[in-house]
């Protein structure tokens, strides 16, 4: 839901919205990519995530849904804003 909402993240973005440790973040997120569900996309030494825009119809709609009805519980998190300070800029 963070992808979605912020279109693209840095590993160091989910590290610092959801206070836990990169290699845990990196795993999940390889295995979203090996499952087709993120791309990645390399920007001098950092990789930046995005939900893959070829997913099938249904599944961006399940995301849609699933962002929309999960706002409260989305909301706490984006209350830590991401500033200019982040590890990757």
């Amino acid at each position: 839901m963070l992808i979605h909402h912020h279109k693209t993240l840095c590993v160091c973005d989910f590290t610092t919205l959801l206070e836990l440790s990169q290699p845990k973040i990196s795993r999940h997120l390889a295995q979203l990519r090996e499952h087709g569900i993120v791309s990645d996309s390399r920007k001098g030494r950092w990789v930046y995530y995005s939900l893959n825009n070829q997913l099938p119809d249904w599944c961006q709609r399940v995301i849609n849904e699933t962002y929309q009805a999960s706002q409260t519980e989305l909301a706490e998190l984006l209350n830590k804003s991401l500033t200019s300070e982040s590890c990757c800029e």
